[in-house]
């Protein structure tokens, strides 16, 4: 693909790899560069041949969030109408967090430099994140006396708790990869030259394995923070209901009782 591109794609053993390619901007996102990750997620979704999507970045950045320039530009030449705004942000970045919580293919985000602003919200909304040692969160809404959107006021809470969310949103600091990692928002922390290798682990071992039950399973988890109980329970039995009539389910116990390794398609 041309390097000119803002957003890569490329697909390789059963791995989706959606790369931002703007590192003159961080990495920052225009409405057209969100529409086109949002179109890839969804490609993914129903894509047999991809069974995880990696989300990287180019350059020292991994995304400053959406692209200030084409905001200020659409309110110099927009007029703007009652629900407009709504509207944007409800079809532009909640649809883009959207797309990632709800890809039935697990996604891991891989993060050097800066993941701030809806940046940080692809991140959060991740399955797994690797981060390097040199990058850093940041809720910067505040700082241009803006409102958190994105996600991030629904995701951050259920993350890292009420406190330690209202903090990073009231004071826009930075959240480094060392605290994060304390926090639980993160998986894995490592050195700059080490990112590849464990990202590549990740997708690796997740583009051999069961991608339906991991689809079920992320869903279960997913909305588990607002579920009550009895509904888990019954979303539970139904997933476990689903995911029996899977080639990978009777795979897995013929293995085991063949004591052999598995040979899973992810069907």
């Amino acid at each position: 693909m041309s390097a000119e591109q803002s957003v890569l794609s490329e697909k390789r053993e059963g791995i989706l790899t959606i790369t931002l390619n703007r590192p003159e901007a961080a990495n920052a996102l225009r409405p057209e560069d969100r529409d086109e990750v949002i179109a890839l997620l969804g490609a993914a979704d129903g894509d047999d041949e991809v069974r995880v999507v990696v989300l990287r970045a180019n350059g020292k950045h991994f995304c400053a969030g959406a692209d200030v320039a084409s905001l200020a530009q659409r309110r110099a030449t927009v007029e703007k109408t009652v629900l407009d705004p709504m509207r944007r942000i409800m079809n532009g970045a909640q649809k883009l967090v959207a797309a990632v919580l709800d890809c039935n293919k697990p996604v891991i985000a891989a993060v050097q430099g800066a993941a701030t602003g809806v940046g940080a919200h692809l991140v959060y909304a991740a399955d797994l994140v690797v981060m390097t040692e040199n990058a850093y969160f940041a809720e910067s809404f505040v700082k241009r006396g803006l409102v958190v959107d994105g996600g991030g006021c629904y995701l951050l809470p259920r993350r890292i708790g009420m406190q330690k969310a209202k903090e990073m949103a009231f004071f826009g600091e930075k959240l480094t990869a060392t605290e994060a990692l304390s926090l639980g928002l993160v998986n894995r922390v490592v050195p700059p030259d080490e990112l590849d290798t464990a990202v590549g682990d990740f997708a690796t071992r997740l583009a051999t394995a069961p991608t339906s039950a991991i689809a079920l399973t992320k869903r279960l988890l997913n909305e588990s923070p607002d579920s009550d109980r009895a509904s888990a329970f019954v979303a539970e039995a139904m997933a476990q209901e689903i995911q029996s009539y899977s080639h990978d389910s009777k795979e897995g116990v013929r293995a085991f009782t063949e004591k052999r390794p598995t040979k899973f398609t992810g069907k």
